[in-house]
């Protein structure tokens, strides 16, 4: 038999016999390798370990360490489920099932939704055929053979996929004796790889996301190499659940959807406005201490203006439809930029006028599908913290600096000290779907890097992630719960600066057309709170805290001390409420916690005498009697240090 020479990552060479496997070369190697292989690299794509090689090849064997390896894993437990679903309800239809960040699902039809207790008895299954060490299988089938065996089971979304997707021969892999998927792999050599998995939820969903076509039942599920792994990510996803801003901001009062109203529009409650207000104060705070022009812009505009921007162009699917008005066809704004532009452009601006920081925090609705709504994390209607920069060439390092050193201020202010940069650049010019010339995508992209250095950000960068009108960076937090988010960015933009011909008088007399660069650093107002909601679990720091003080009378004859209490603390600038129920103060207090009010005083017949308060600190618990103005002092310190954590 000839042989084939197989090189290793190392350079090193070996020779084997046709039709040898991945998995028996891993063996060649170790038989750790080889039992926590999961996938071989083959000539630079992902090959199924049992798949015969049959040239000359270079190798790599993928294990539990590749985050590659991981997505075939959990593409393999996608399989198992849909293997297990057809053993127990054979009449389903399957559509598709991919590995997801998390995990898996699989798309079903289905006539009836699956109850929990069905998820439980699929998952029993699951561990089942998992326990008869099933290979998978990869066999290919001629399109037309394949088209008929779909055609004839009813698999009409297979039938669909084949047909749009497969080539004259294409791959299936089978599970045992009685399943077979329409699949590109690669896959795990069998079930008994499959260690640790578990079945999460179940929703609806359409199939090719397509509200206009049939409506299938997506079960989630996720798998890890170990138990231990699924385990800690259970955890975090219980946590998830506990500080989930939906049930914390009814829990709170703090936010509301309104039916009546229309989905993705939020509705903020006295509370949950008002911790919204501190923070767009403090954003505004910072425009005027770091040289910005506040503004503020309609919420609606002539279409032409939309023509012109190139919205209606380019992104017309996520913009509300026209009003025609007597003079016009209206359109909500989707973004803040085009009014920024007009204000610049209202009259000659001078290279003496330049840097032009203008600033907003600009309401914008968009029209996002329903589907993909989510609380404050997806909205039709929200705020950004908007601004944009018009500049020389010769401002723009120092004015990108600015901004990420903007940037880091926020997340630090707020309590985050996990975050990373991404710089999206371009393809060089090659595909033609940017904007600007050789020129400009240089000296953007050189000042973005050295910008991200002087600021020491970790930076990664994103190649041919830009957007079409320029490069970008992106800054991402990373919460408490080990959940990565995109919040803070700073873009270039060649595009509206040449739609809107913008124009700045130089030092040589000439007219100039100057960089304009894009800037948010909360995202949006409605995210930003969403997110910090969760970070904190509801217990604000002390500075954002809808209600910073719950004073609490044990009985009546205390109420009139309590309420002087209450008058003092609001005249030094304090949110306070008193309780001057009939409950128990064991009762009073536990209702307190529960509202995630920092700081609970306790005033009674001593308190009285002695003009002190009991304090009782939501985190730490009893704290002792102290004087009023002790207390005030240190109040006042964690409110105007803005400290985190009280």
């Amino acid at each position: 038999m000839s042989t084939i020479t197989i090189t290793l990552p190392d350079g090193s060479q070996q020779q084997h016999p046709h039709g040898t496997q991945p998995l028996d070369i891993a063996k060649s190697i170790s038989p750790r390798l080889a039992d926590d292989a999961v996938v071989a690299r083959v000539n630079g794509t992902l090959q199924d370990l049992t798949r015969p090689l049959e040239a000359d090849a270079t190798i790599e064997i993928l294990t539990s360490k590749n985050p590659e390896a991981l997505e075939v894993y959990r593409h393999s437990t996608a399989h198992l489920l849909a293997a297990a679903v057809l053993e127990v309800y054979p009449e389903t239809r399957l559509g598709v099932g991919p590995p997801t960040e998390t995990g898996f699902y699989y798309d079903f039809q289905r006539a009836t939704p699956f109850s929990t207790e069905e998820l439980e008895k699929i998952e029993a299954k699951m561990w089942e055929i998992q326990a008869r060490d099933l290979k998978y299988e990869r066999v290919m089938t001629h399109k037309p053979e394949g088209l008929d065996k779909y055609g004839k089971e009813g698999a009409w979304m297979k039938c669909e996929l084949i047909t749009e997707k497969a080539d004259e021969w294409f791959s299936e892999y089978t599970l045992g004796p009685h399943f077979i998927d329409f699949c590109r792999g690669p896959h795990v050599p069998s079930t008994k790889r499959i260690k640790a998995f578990k079945l999460l939820s179940v929703s609806g969903a359409y199939w090719k996301g397509d509200q206009q076509r049939e409506q299938l039942q997506r079960v989630y599920g996720t798998a890890f190499f170990s138990k231990k792994d699924q385990d800690d990510y259970l955890h975090r996803l219980e946590e998830a659940k506990k500080r989930d801003h939906r049930k914390l901001g009814k829990e709170l009062d703090l936010i509301s959807i309104q039916e009546l109203a229309g989905p993705g529009l939020v509705f903020f409650h006295p509370k949950g406005a008002l911790v919204r207000k501190l923070l767009e104060d403090w954003m505004r705070e910072q425009y005027l201490k770091r040289g910005y022009s506040i503004v503020s812009t309609p919420h609606i505009g002539r279409e032409q203006l939309w023509h012109t921007s190139g919205h209606l162009v380019n992104y017309a699917d996520g913009m509300f439809v026209g009003m025609a008005l007597d003079d016009a066809t209206y359109r909500l704004k989707p973004m803040n930029c085009p009014f920024h532009i007009l204000i610049y452009q209202d009259r000659q601006r001078s290279y003496r006028d330049l840097p032009v920081r203008l600033g907003e925090l600009g309401t914008v609705y968009r029209y996002e599908r329903s589907g993909v709504l989510h609380g404050l994390f997806r909205v039709r209607g929200f705020t950004q913290d908007d601004a944009h920069i018009f500049c020389t060439p010769q401002q723009i390092e120092e004015e990108i600096v600015s901004c990420l050193e903007f940037a880091v201020d926020t997340l630090r202010t707020y309590g985050f000290d996990r975050y990373s940069a991404e710089l999206s650049t371009w393809d060089g010019g090659v595909s033609g779907k940017y904007l600007g010339t050789n020129e400009e995508w240089e000296l953007a992209e050189s000042t973005l890097r050295r910008a991200v250095e002087r600021v020491g950000l970790k930076v990664k960068v994103m190649p041919e992630e830009a957007a079409f009108y320029g490069p970008k960076i992106d800054v991402k937090l990373v919460d408490v719960l080990d959940r990565p988010w995109q919040l803070s960015t700073v873009q270039f933009d060649f595009n509206l600066p040449r739609r809107f011909n913008l124009e700045y008088v130089g030092e040589d007399g000439k007219k100039h057309q100057p960089l304009m660069v894009h800037r948010a650093l909360y995202g949006s107002v409605e995210r930003f709170f969403g997110i910090l909601l969760e970070q904190y679990a509801g217990a604000f720091p002390v500075w954002l805290a809808p209600v910073q003080v719950r004073v609490m009378s044990i009985a009546d004859r205390h109420i009139a001390y309590a309420t002087e209490v209450k008058q003092t603390l609001e005249a030094q600038g304090f949110r306070v409420e008193l309780d001057a129920g009939n409950d128990k103060v064991n009762a009073k207090i536990r209702e307190a916690q529960l509202q995630k009010i920092p700081f609970m005083l306790v005033v009674g017949d001593k308190e009285a005498e002695n003009k002190t308060v009991s304090v009782r600190n939501r985190k730490h618990g009893d704290q002792g009697a102290q004087p009023l103005d002790q207390f005030i002092a240190r109040l006042s310190e964690l409110s105007t240090s803005r400290a985190p954590h009280e």
